[in-house]
């Protein structure tokens, strides 16, 4: 499929856009498998955190992307830094700047929040992001619990 210019919009998960999202996040979900049943535990709660920001690619009713972010407090920053933890557009959407438009408004949200910086880790996109403007900064580790 050759890439298509992007017609769509970047805004805000609403309640009713659940199940959609429901399923571009199994598409995401490698580490873990996906359970329907805890996103829609975590989805009304994510919606009303204040710190939490969950945007949606949408082209008409239909839903091409997401990314979900996070407003922390820090000392090495001196206040609030936004994180990316999720981002994912449907492979066959790909290459037609939604990525870069989801991270550009996650961006634009973090700063009005008052973040000094945006930082995500990723091992599978890292050409995506030093083309926006990131530079690698550290090493990712993690310890999964019981």
């Amino acid at each position: 499929m050759t890439a298509t210019s992007w017609n769509g919009e970047i805004r805000a998960a609403v309640p009713g856009d659940a199940d959609g999202v429901a399923d571009l996040a199994a598409e995401l979900a490698l580490s873990f498998p996906f359970s329907r049943e805890r996103f829609l535990a975590s989805y009304p709660r994510l919606l009303a955190n204040g710190d939490a920001r969950l945007l949606l690619a949408a082209e008409g009713p239909r839903l091409l992307g997401y990314l979900l972010g996070f407003k922390h407090l820090t000392f090495y920053a001196n206040g609030p830094v936004g994180w990316v933890e999720e981002v994912l557009v449907r492979g066959e959407h790909r290459g037609r700047d939604i990525g870069r438009a989801l991270m550009s408004a996650f961006e634009c949200w973090a700063a009005g929040q008052g973040c000094a910086l945006v930082a995500l880790a990723t091992r599978r996109a890292a050409p995506f992001y030093r083309a926006l403007g990131y530079q690698e900064s550290a090493v990712y580790f993690r310890k999964l619990l019981d």
